[in-house]
C-alpha cells in the first residue's frame, strides 16, 4: 500500500473511532430533559389554578360582607355587629344614629365612624312622638303597640264676689271650687307600611275616669263649711277610636331631615259627655270617656339625625267638628256646641346614652280656642224657653314638659316610657305612658 493510502484510512479511522465511542442512550436517560419540561408547565399551570382561587376566594369574602351588611341592615344593627340605638320614645319607630363604640383589639371588628348615619334610619324613633309617630314604617311590615297612659289632673279655684277695700280687706260672698281628675288609659295601637312611604294606622282605647269636685259657697263664717258638695263621679268605656295615614316625603339624604306629612281623624266613640246621666242641677252622674265630636288633625313631623342624637319638631292643627245637641241640662237648653279650633306645635331633641338606652327631652304646646255655645235659657216655672244666645268660653294655654326614656329589648321590641309635666295652668299637672310596640312581617 502506498503512503498516501494509509494515510488517508489512518485519517477516517481516527475520525470514525470518537463516533462508534460513543454508546447508545437507555430509554429513561432519553427521557430525562422531557420530564424537567413537565415539570416546569405543571408548576405554571398550578400557579396559575392559585391565582384563579385566590380572586374567587376575594370575591365570596366580598359577597358575604355584603350579605352581612343586608343582614345587618334587616336586624337594626349597625356595621361590626354593634347595634343601633333608639331613641326614647317612641313610638311610635327610628333608632338613633349610635355612638362610636371603643376600638376594637388587633384584628377585632371594624370601628364605625364618628358622625356615620347608621345603615337604616328608619328604624329612628322617639319616644315623646307617641301621637304623631317617627320614620313610616317598611313596606310590608306591621307594628301593633299596647300601652298604658294615666293623667292626673288638680284644679282649685276661689271665685269673690262682693266689694275688695284696699289692703286685702275683702267683704262678700266666696265660692271655693276644687276638682281632681283620674283617667287611666288602656290603648292598641296598629301601624302597617303599605308602601316605602305610606303607613296606615289606628287606635283603639279604654278609658277609666274618675272625677272628683267639691264645691264649697261659704257666706257665713260662723258655718265655713255651710252648703259643701262633694260630688264623685266615674266611668269606665271604650274612648274616642282615632285613625289616619301617614305619608313621607324626604328620605334624609345629604343632611336633610326626614319629613313625614299625617292626617289623624277621631271619632266620638267614648261615651257622650252630653248623654251621660244628670241630676236636676245638669251635675253629670257619671264619667265621660269621650268628647263627643269629630275631630281631624293635619300634621308635619321632622326629624333629624345627628350623631349621636335627633332633633325632632311637629307642627299640627285640630279641627274640631259643630254639633247640634238640643237637650235640655240644668236650667238651659243646649241647642249646639262648637268646640274651637287647636293649634299646636312640639320640638325637642333625643340623645343615645348606649346601643340600646337613650332619653329625649322636648316641650309642646298646645292654644285651644274657646267654644261657642248656643243655648236658651229655661223657664222652670212655665217651662218656656228664652231667646236664643251664644255663649264663647276663654282661650286654653295648654304647655307641657316631654321627658322620654327608650330601651330596645330585641330587634322587634322596644320599651319607651315618657312624661309630661304640665308647664301652664290649663296642662294636665302629669301625664305619663308606656308604650310597648312588636314589629313584624305583614306579607
Amino acid at each position: 500500500m502506498r503512503p498516501a493510502a494509509s494515510s488517508a484510512f489512518l485519517s477516517l479511522g481516527l475520525i470514525a473511532t470518537p463516533v462508534a465511542a460513543q454508546q447508545p442512550m437507555s430509554p429513561a436517560t432519553a427521557a430525562v430533559p422531557a420530564a424537567v419540561d413537565d415539570g416546569d408547565e405543571l408548576r405554571r399551570t398550578l400557579a396559575a389554578e392559585r391565582q384563579v382561587l385566590d380572586r374567587q376566594q376575594r370575591a365570596l369574602d366580598e359577597q358575604r360582607a355584603r350579605i352581612d351588611r343586608l343582614e345587618a341592615r334587616l336586624s337594626g344593627r349597625g356595621e361590626g355587629g354593634t347595634q343601633v340605638a333608639q331613641t326614647a320614645l317612641p313610638p311610635g319607630g327610628v333608632p338613633l344614629p349610635a355612638s362610636p363604640p371603643p376600638a376594637p383589639p388587633p384584628g377585632g371588628t371594624q370601628v364605625q365612624t364618628v358622625g356615620e348615619a347608621p345603615s337604616d334610619q328608619r328604624q329612628v324613633q322617639v319616644a315623646v312622638l307617641s301621637e304623631q309617630g317617627g320614620i313610616i314604617t317598611k313596606a310590608g311590615r306591621a307594628t301593633v303597640e299596647v300601652n298604658f297612659e294615666y293623667a292626673r289632673a288638680d284644679r282649685n279655684q276661689v271665685v269673690f264676689r262682693g266689694v275688695q277695700i284696699p289692703e286685702a280687706v275683702l267683704i262678700g260672698v266666696f265660692d271655693i271650687n276644687e276638682s281632681r281628675q283620674d283617667v287611666l288609659t288602656v290603648g292598641t295601637v296598629g301601624r302597617l307600611g303599605l308602601t316605602s312611604r305610606l303607613e296606615i294606622n289606628g287606635r283603639l282605647p279604654f278609658v277609666y275616669r274618675s272625677d272628683k269636685s267639691v264645691l264649697a259657697p261659704v257666706a257665713n263664717p260662723a258655718e265655713p263649711n255651710a252648703g259643701q258638695l262633694d260630688r264623685p263621679v266615674s266611668g269606665a268605656n271604650i274612648g274616642d277610636v282615632d285613625f289616619g295615614l301617614r305619608f313621607q316625603f324626604t328620605d334624609g339624604n345629604n343632611g336633610a331631615p326626614y319629613l313625614i306629612a299625617g292626617l289623624q281623624a277621631v271619632a266620638p266613640t267614648g261615651t257622650d259627655p252630653f248623654r251621660v246621666r244628670r241630676d236636676a242641677l245638669g251635675n253629670a252622674l257619671k264619667g265621660a270617656t269621650g268628647a263627643g265630636f269629630w275631630a281631624v288633625t293635619p300634621n308635619l313631623t321632622a326629624i333629624l339625625p345627628s350623631d349621636p342624637a335627633v332633633l325632632f319638631a311637629t307642627l299640627g292643627y285640630t279641627y274640631n267638628f259643630a254639633r247640634t245637641i238640643n237637650r235640655q241640662i240644668g236650667a238651659a237648653f243646649i241647642e249646639r256646641v262648637a268646640p274651637g279650633s287647636q293649634p299646636s306645635a312640639s320640638a325637642g331633641i333625643a340623645i343615645a346614652l348606649n346601643p340600646r338606652t337613650s332619653i329625649s327631652f322636648g316641650y309642646a304646646q298646645t292654644w285651644a280656642l274657646g267654644t261657642k255655645t248656643r243655648v236658651r235659657a229655661l223657664n222652670q216655672t212655665t217651662q218656656e224657653l228664652g231667646d236664643a244666645m251664644t255663649a264663647e268660653s276663654r282661650d286654653l294655654q295648654i304647655g307641657r314638659l316631654l321627658f322620654g326614656v327608650s330601651y330596645r329589648t330585641s330587634p322587634t321590641t322596644t320599651l319607651n316610657w315618657n312624661v309630661e309635666v304640665g308647664a301652664t295652668d290649663d296642662a294636665a299637672d302629669v301625664r305619663t305612658t308606656l308604650r310597648i310596640p312588636f314589629t313584624f312581617n305583614a306579607y
